[in-house]
């Protein structure tokens, strides 16, 4: 569709209104609060505009995704992607990695308002030719410190590359596109990642197998690439062939120019090494006397995520169930037949859920209406100091502590389920924060203050189990 007619389209949709100016025609406002401007760039299923906050008068970049073309061309995965690409953006809150300032939703769009990076990609920069070493070494210290943020929140970037760090005003580095990261509700029961995925000159060999990655490691190995690059001004693994360049990749063949520093050679080195195990880690990277010259660590801040914006999020969840609940507000989703099995398989015995391939679970049953059950989560949930948000559609809640945890707030969902008329099967969903945090909040916190509700709870198992299975991840 052309860009004319999108815009159109989004006008109606959006209920986008259209104020005159000057002599240079209307200009476009969505949500009576962005003004949208020139197109900065597209991809498969969406565009980047530039645009400007009314309230503010300051520029964002405005990324806005078609929901019906996502579905239109089959790609399902692509929208948890997305609210994977929300959720680990609202957890990397750091001077270095550029700001999700706030996610509106539609029935056909979704709406990402970024901080706006002016200075282009990194990218640009060294396509001109390699860099001064204490240049490199300023951008290489604010992409460890991002990167090294990312990781203390659980979050893998899985596809660091010149491309997607970005330059602001001040010469700053910013890391952008989360599109391909990772939380670790996706690691898998060996506590590894195992999805190939990321560019091909930046990748770490063992990416490149079958047998699972640490998401942290692989991270490293980018950022050797990227130092190289700053230093050298082209990649360190080239070949037009791309099985040769993977045969270099997996063996780290390559030559460092004559021009590096001693200091740099030997950190180079150190990062592009084939075995994780053997690789330098970001704490060794720290301790290195080349890399702290100038270094000062920037701190890192939190920004409160608004209540309304909470709602959006859910409402973008809730519109990707494919039957609508017409019961009433509070009315229970039905069970598939499928996730009763598995669920109540073994009796009531639900612990294998804990621990599964794809995320962190929580299960129990009730015999109570799903209204009672609700009211009796968010009276908890509120009485330990969470912030509770209730889904308006069917008996949902999102959790978020109001602290920062190990690995960021706890967040989490709740949702209630029917499987009979008198029986229920309550989900919970770790979002976000430390394993350790989240089985404590449920086996010490949630459970006895639910004692009323509780027909039975996901199985009887020692604490010295629930330890083992809350230190895989």
């Amino acid at each position: 569709m052309p860009i004319e007619e999108e815009e159109e389209a989004m006008a109606k949709d959006e209920g986008e209104s259209k104020v005159g100016g000057g002599g240079g025609g209307a200009r476009k406002v969505v949500f009576g609060r962005y003004e949208m401007g020139r197109v900065l760039g597209q991809g498969n299923f969406s565009k980047v505009y530039y645009g400007r906050d009314l309230e503010s008068e300051e520029g964002v970049a405005v990324k806005v995704i078609s929901k019906e073309q996502v579905r239109r061309e089959g790609a399902g995965g692509l929208m948890e992607q997305i609210q994977r690409e929300i959720s680990v953006m609202r957890l990397v809150r750091h001077p270095n990695v550029v700001e999700l300032k706030q996610v509106l939703a539609t029935r056909s769009r979704i709406f990402f308002v970024m901080e706006y990076v002016r200075g282009g990609e990194l990218f640009a920069r060294v396509s001109r030719g390699r860099l001064p070493e204490d240049q490199a070494r300023k951008y290489f210290q604010q992409l460890i410190s991002a990167v090294d943020f990312c990781h203390s929140r659980g979050v893998s970037h899985r596809d660091l590359k010149p491309e997607n760090l970005l330059l602001d005003e001040k010469g700053d580095l910013k890391v952008s596109d989360f599109g391909l990261s990772a939380l670790p509700e996706q690691l898998w029961q060996d506590g590894l990642l195992h999805t190939q995925c990321g560019t091909p000159a930046y990748v770490a060999p063992e990416v490149l197998g079958r047998k699972g990655y640490d998401g942290d490691k692989a991270d490293v190995w980018s950022c050797g690439v990227i130092l190289f690059v700053l230093l050298a001004g082209f990649l360190p693994f080239q070949d037009e062939n791309l099985m040769r360049m993977y045969r270099k990749v997996l063996k780290a063949e390559y030559s460092a120019p004559p021009w590096f520093s001693p200091a740099a050679r030997r950190l180079v080195a150190q990062l592009l090494v084939p075995d994780p195990c053997k690789r330098m880690t970001i704490a060794g990277i720290l301790e290195v006397a080349w890399f702290k010259k100038g270094f000062s660590r920037p701190l890192a801040f939190s920004i409160p995520i608004p209540s309304s914006d909470k709602k959006m999020a859910m409402m973008m969840e809730e519109e990707e169930v494919e039957v609508e609940v017409e019961e009433g507000e509070s009315s229970p989703r039905s069970y598939n037949a499928f996730e009763l099995i598995s669920t109540l398989s073994s009796g009531f015995d639900l612990s294998g859920l804990f621990e599964s391939r794809r995320t962190k679970r929580t299960v129990f049953t009730s015999r109570r209406p799903g209204e009672a059950i609700m009211e009796a989560l968010e009276k908890v949930g509120r009485r330990l100091g969470f912030d509770v948000e209730r889904a308006k559609k069917r008996c949902r809640m999102r959790m978020e502590g109001r602290k920062d945890g190990r690995k960021g707030k706890l967040a989490l969902t709740a949702e209630v389920f029917e499987v009979a008329p008198q029986v229920a099967v309550v989900e919970f969903c770790r979002n976000s924060g430390d394993t350790f945090e989240y089985v404590k909040f449920c086996e010490e916190d949630v459970r006895p203050g639910l004692k009323d509700v509780v027909w039975a709870w996901q199985g009887d198992y020692d604490d010295d189990d629930h330890r083992c299975n809350a230190g895989k991840s």
